[in-house]
């Protein structure tokens, strides 16, 4: 029963938003709150924008997106501030189509229905109120009713634009319904919806052949004709057109660039001049947001078509490419698969980084930087540390390809081969072997990949799976270690306690029979070792930590085992090396000691409770690290 008391209180609270008055009415509510009156474009602005916006590595956030559209930061940017923006201001923009290019499953059906869901729902909110002329099919806004001689007038006392004309239906109803009083026209307030087709609409062309303007623009209903005797009577017209019932809001058309030129030319009268004709009618006002999406290839062929010169500067073209970001793709994985039928299933920790790893490798460009190879990039690209490169560098590298990321592995291709080897062979679990494994299966049953792709794709698919094992020989090498950041933690104290005495030429004390000892450059060379720095880089190394050390307490900091991104992997390593002889011995042996059984099992157990194995792929991660260890 509580969802149904839940949807009751729903219906009521959707009674309690309902409006109705005169247009005198109106205007007092226009007084108090002239937002009421913003356009369809300024209305979905300020929809983004009241969601919430911050910056982050110097780059505007919009919270409306997240948890939906992931790693296309930049787009959405470009998207909201020189699209949306622009045109809430009622720049030029305001007059032209939307039209989002990218690949498949690049993200630009999402947005779309992020914007649709999105207006619906701020349609119920105070901000978002949108107010229409009662029982007009096309929702008309009520300051339509203003004559165009008084509307400056009308600017100076409210600071409200009029644009457009009163619709001719309503034109007639002034007249006959109200004896020309529109002090006396009914308003009320409306909300968008989709379903009911209340400013947003979606237009899908069909067969050219079979497609009729009508769908579009509304059509003369015949049986009404005899009562009206003329089909230039408004009254003998439906406005139930995709355009018509999308006004105050935003009209979806799919696959515009395929669709016969008549449909084209009525957006572009919309999106230009904010009319279209329909009927025996003079021109109809609308005010509505017209976005179309179409991939690279389709908008190329568009451009190349001489007949289409007159509406390329009438489209605003907003490229929307794939992720490039491995971590930002894992959370595009994990969202597929909540919302899918194997979100039961358990995947392995890393399972979903791999595959992620695999797919951006296939949307990135070599660097004509030489000292930049492909690996390197897709760290940088993820915001990871790269030894001799800044955040400089990697502004320049996403500069030095226009249209990177505009082609490569579509994210549901992974979703598909993830679901086909949980399918194939039953399982309960997966890991990133098996990710793989199936990925390599499926590049020959996808049609779309030349041999030359196919040949780049099996080396990326190595390449990620030499990532996993150093992921994989780590993440078990961590688990041996019994307090792992403890015993990480007293290493790099020794460390620094040597460091610090060479540097200053100084003594260490021994803690147990307290006589003065040399640093021990033994211990300090098996850990510098390890990050491969060398007998003459020693010294400069062991400076630079001082000065950090120095910089952190400056600012009233510890400095501790992560301070020194460097210094930390050379401990990790330092440990991991003590350990690996334990490692392989424990992992390889088939009938382990009592022990050997004792360390797996206490293994087994720190992978499951820390790090989110379950007992499956953790003892087959055990089983991999010991045959790679045996190599």
């Amino acid at each position: 029963m509580d969802i149904l008391n839940k949807i009751q209180k729903h219906r009521e609270e959707e009674a309690g938003l309902k409006w109705e008055g005169t247009f005198a009415d109106y205007l007092e509510i226009l007084r108090e709150r002239p937002e009421v009156a913003q356009t369809a474009h300024s209305r979905i602005y300020n929809m983004i924008k009241d969601a919430g916006v911050e910056e982050k590595d110097g780059r505007k956030h919009y919270k409306f997106f997240e948890d939906q559209i992931f790693g296309l930061e930049e787009s959405i940017e470009r998207l909201v501030e020189e699209y949306f923006h622009s045109a809430a201001r009622r720049l030029d923009v305001k007059k032209r189509i939307l039209l989002l290019m990218g690949p498949v499953s690049g993200g630009k059906s999402t947005i779309v229905t992020m914007l649709k869901r999105g207006i619906e729902e701020y349609s119920r909110t105070d901000r978002g109120a949108v107010y229409a002329i009662k029982g007009c099919p096309m929702h008309e806004d009520p300051l339509h009713l203003i004559p165009h001689h008084m509307r400056d007038e009308f600017y100076e006392e409210y600071g409200i634009r009029i644009e457009g004309n009163l619709s001719p239906l309503n034109t007639m109803r002034l007249e006959k319904e109200y004896d020309g009083r529109i002090e006396d026209v009914m308003v009320e307030r409306v909300f968008l919806s989709e379903d009911k087709r209340v400013g947003v609409g979606t237009f899908s062309p069909s067969d050219p052949k079979s497609q009729d303007i009508a769908d579009l623009t509304g059509s003369i209903d015949f049986s009404t004709i005899a009562e009206y005797g003329s089909e230039s009577d408004p009254r003998a017209y439906r406005f139930d057109g995709e355009l018509n019932k999308a006004n105050r809001g935003l009209m979806e058309f799919q696959e515009m660039l395929k669709c016969d030129e008549k449909f084209l030319w009525h957006l572009l009268s919309l999106s230009q001049e904010g009319n279209f004709k329909a009927g025996r009618f003079a021109l109809i006002s609308a005010d509505e947001m017209i976005v179309a999406h179409t991939n690279e290839a389709e908008y190329k062929s568009f451009i190349a078509n001489k007949k289409n010169e007159a509406l390329h500067s009438r489209i605003i073209v907003m490229p929307v490419p794939y992720n490039l970001r491995v971590s930002e793709e894992e959370r595009i994985y994990e969202k597929m698969i909540k919302e899918s039928d194997i979100s039961d299933v358990h995947i392995a920790p890393h399972a979903l980084k791999i595959a992620a790893i695999f797919t951006v490798l296939t949307r990135l460009k070599d660097s004509k930087n030489g000292s930049v190879d492909i690996l390197k990039k897709l760290k940088l690209y993820d915001g990871q540390e790269v030894e001799g490169f800044s955040s400089q560098d990697v502004e320049e590298l996403k500069k030095e390809f226009a249209d990177e990321g505009m082609d490569g592995i579509d994210p549901r291709y992974v979703i598909n081969r993830i679901s086909s080897a949980i399918i194939r062979k039953d399982l309960k679990a997966i890991n990133a072997l098996d990710v793989l494994r199936s990925i390599k299966d499926g590049l020959d049953q996808h049609a779309s990949i030349s041999q030359e792709d196919k040949e780049r794709y099996l080396n990326f698919i190595s390449i990620a799976r030499k990532e996993y094992d150093e992921i994989a020989k780590k993440e078990v090498q961590k688990a041996f270690v019994y307090s792992y950041e403890e015993s990480a933690k007293t290493l790099m104290d020794n460390y620094l306690d040597n460091v610090e005495a060479y540097c200053n030429k100084s003594k260490l004390r021994d803690p147990l029979t307290g006589e003065e000892m040399s640093p021990d450059e033994k211990l300090m060379r098996s850990i510098e070792e390890q990050i491969g720095i060398s007998e003459n880089a020693k010294k400069a190394f062991r400076e630079e930590i001082l000065i950090r050390i120095s910089a952190f307490a400056r600012k009233g900091k510890k400095f501790d085992y992560n301070s020194h991104e460097r210094l930390r992997e050379a401990i990790q390593k330092k440990l991991f090396a003590d350990l690996k002889d334990v490692v392989k011995i424990t992992t390889s042996t088939k009938t382990p000691d009592e022990n050997q059984l004792k360390k797996i099992n206490s293994v087994i157990e720190r992978l499951i409770d820390e790090h989110g194995y379950n007992s499956t792929s953790a003892n087959d991660l055990l089983r991999y690290v010991g045959s790679l260890l045996n190599r």
